[in-house]
C-alpha cells in the first residue's frame, strides 16, 4: 500500500549494495499492480521479537553486544563505503533481523536516501521515520544526515539493554535511561531497574558503563555531537575485545500523522501531545508492536 516508489528504491539501493551484514534481496516481480520483493531467508526474525523471547529464544548480553556491532558495521558500510552514501532512514528493532547463526542483517530500504551531495553533509527531505527512533533535530529541521541513522540506533542500543519499547506508557527511553544514569554505581550505572531480568547478572560485568555511555553519545540533540558509525563499530569492538578474558555462553534455544513541516516542536517534548497520543493508540501500528507512527511526507 506504500506505492511504487518505495518498491523500486528498495530493489535499486540493495542491487548495489552487498555486505554481510545486510539483508540480501533475491529477486523482485512487478506485475499487474502486484509488487513482490524475494529476499534471503533470515529463519530467527526480527530483534525485537528475539528481545521479548518470541519462540524459547533468550539473547544474553554478549550476543547482544554482537548483534549491536553487526547492525553498527552495517550501517557503517552504508554510510562509508557504498557510493553515493545511503541513510536508511528507519533504523528499528524490527528491521534488524538474525539468521542462523544470530549474525544480525539490517533490512528494510524502502525509505533510504542517497546522500549524493556529499560537500553538504545533508540533504532537505521531508520527514519519515518511526517515531520513537526518530532523529529530533532531522524530524524539526527536515535536514538529513548519516546522523540520524546514529541516532536511531542510539535507541536501538537502548532496547537491547532494557528490552523496552522506545515509547511505553508516555514515557521516552532516550530520557528516562539518561534520567536514571548513577555515575557512581559502578555495577549497574543506575539502570538496575530498567535493565532486561535476563541480563541484569551479565552486563554489569562486560561493558554496560561504555555501552550506555556510546548509546546516550548516540542520541544527543545536536547531530555534530554525535559518532560516526564507523566510530561506533570501533567502540563496539573495544568492549568486546576486553571481555576476552571472560567466557559468556553465546544466545539460548530454551507512518501518516501529520505533516512535520507544521509540527516543529521537539517529538519527544513532555508538552508534546505526540507521546500522549500514541500512547492512547491514536495511531496505527507499525513494525509489528503497538505504539508505533510511521511519518510519511505529504
Amino acid at each position: 500500500m506504500q506505492g511504487a516508489q518505495e518498491f523500486k528504491n528498495e530493489i535499486e539501493l540493495l542491487s548495489r549494495v552487498h555486505h554481510k551484514n545486510l539483508v540480501g534481496l533475491v529477486g523482485f516481480c512487478y506485475e499487474q499492480g502486484e509488487q513482490l520483493l524475494v529476499y534471503e531467508y533470515i529463519s530467527n526474525g526480527t530483534l525485537r521479537e528475539n528481545l521479548v523471547g518470541k519462540g524459547g529464544m533468550h539473547l544474553d548480553w554478549r550476543k547482544r553486544l554482537q548483534i549491536a556491532l553487526g547492525s553498527a558495521r552495517g550501517l557503517a558500510y552504508l554510510h562509508e563505503l557504498a557510493h553515493p552514501p545511503i541513510i536508511h532512514r528507519d533504523i528499528k528493532s524490527t528491521n534488524i533481523l538474525l539468521d542462523d547463526s544470530l549474525t544480525a542483517k539490517v533490512a528494510d530500504f524502502g525509505l533510504s536516501k542517497l546522500l549524493a551531495d556529499t560537500q553538504k553533509g545533508h540533504v532537505s527531505t521531508q520527514v519519515k521515520g518511526t517515531l520513537g527512533y526518530l532523529d529530533p533535530e532531522y524530524y524539526m529541521t527536515q535536514q538529513l544526515s548519516e546522523k540520524s541513522d546514529v541516532y536511531s540506533f542510539g535507541v536501538v542500543m537502548l532496547e537491547l539493554i532494557t528490552a523496552r519499547l522506545p515509547i511505553e506508557k508516555g514515557t521516552y527511553i532516550v530520557r528516562e535511561i539518561k534520567t536514571a544514569i548513577d555515575q557512581y554505581d559502578q555495577e549497574y550505572y543506575g539502570l538496575r531497574d530498567m535493565m532486561d531480568p535476563k541480563i541484569l547478572n551479565q552486563a554489569k560485568n562486560i561493558g554496560l558503563r561504555k555501552f550506555v555511555q556510546l548509546a546516550v553519545d548516540c542520541v544527543q540533540d545536536s547531530a555534530s555531537n554525535r559518532p560516526s558509525m564507523n566510530e561506533v563499530v570501533k567502540e563496539i569492538e573495544i568492549i568486546l575485545q576486553n571481555d576476552d578474558s571472560t567466557r559468556i555462553t553465546s544466545a539460548n534455544y530454551s507512518n501518516d500523522f501529520g505533516n512535520a513541516a507544521n509540527l516543529p516542536k521537539h517529538p519527544y517534548s513532555d508538552q508534546d501531545p505526540i507521546i500522549r497520543d500514541i500512547s492512547s493508540n491514536a495511531y496505527d501500528s507499525s513494525g509489528g508492536y503497538p505504539y508505533q507512527a510511521y511519518i510519511e511526507p505529504k
